[in-house]
């Protein structure tokens, strides 16, 4: 096991998935426990997990709004939505969704595109916790936000893309609208951000990824 990340506590229901397994293989330092709210707690950050079609049925039958509700204990949450959407389902009904999450829950949302990848972001995750960076975007306890924190918000939502680089992003473009047509190269410009996170930025930004890969 890894001593330099910190335990990743997880659900018992989550025991036999295949993140699970990956995050052993990873040399995670796991424990399993019964929890009562989300799937992973890292240190006190509170992750939920779902596959696309969890995601969609959850959605469809409310269950969804009552976890966003639930995870707001967590001063620190984040959701994960794992795999590709299904073409056939309404994305604009998704992408309102994926929104009011961030933006209504102040949940920030990762997308991976496989149990592999979500397990390299827990991972990730219980490594910076380990260093002592705990700070994973703004503090949630708020009701209202402001309009440059709700940008913020929205931002941190991109893969990768932490407090600090969504400040960094904003600086550099002004507005979201600036970002979302930013080139490669004018991505590149920021400080840290290489020509790979460019390209998921883009990739993401662009739709190419979510939604219209469904």
């Amino acid at each position: 096991m890894d001593p330099q990340s910190a335990e990743i506590i997880v659900d018992q229901r989550e025991k036999n998935s295949l993140v699970a397994h990956e995050l052993i293989h990873l040399g995670a330092r796991i424990k399993f426990e019964r929890l009562p709210v989300a799937d992973y707690l890292i240190g006190n950050i509170a992750v939920e997990r779902k596959t696309t079609s969890d995601f969609i049925s959850s959605m469809i039958n409310k269950r969804l709004l009552r976890q966003l509700e639930e995870i707001q204990q967590y001063d620190k949450r984040l959701l994960i939505i794992e795999g590709k959407f299904d073409r056939e389902f309404n994305k604009n009904a998704i992408r309102g969704m994926v929104l009011s999450t961030m933006l209504d829950f102040s949940v920030p949302v990762v997308f991976t595109n496989d149990y592999d990848e979500t397990a390299e972001v827990l991972f990730a995750i219980a490594k910076r916790v380990a260093r002592g960076k705990q700070e994973f975007g703004l503090k949630v306890k708020k009701k209202t936000y402001s309009l440059a924190e709700q940008q913020q918000l929205l931002v941190e939502g991109l893969p990768s893309i932490g407090p600090n680089l969504a400040k960094a992003l904003l600086k550099e473009f002004k507005t979201i609208t600036a970002l979302v047509n930013a080139s490669l190269e004018d991505l590149q410009k920021v400080e840290k951000i290489g020509k790979k996170k460019a390209e998921i930025i883009k990739r993401i930004l662009e739709e190419e990824y979510f939604p219209r890969d469904f």
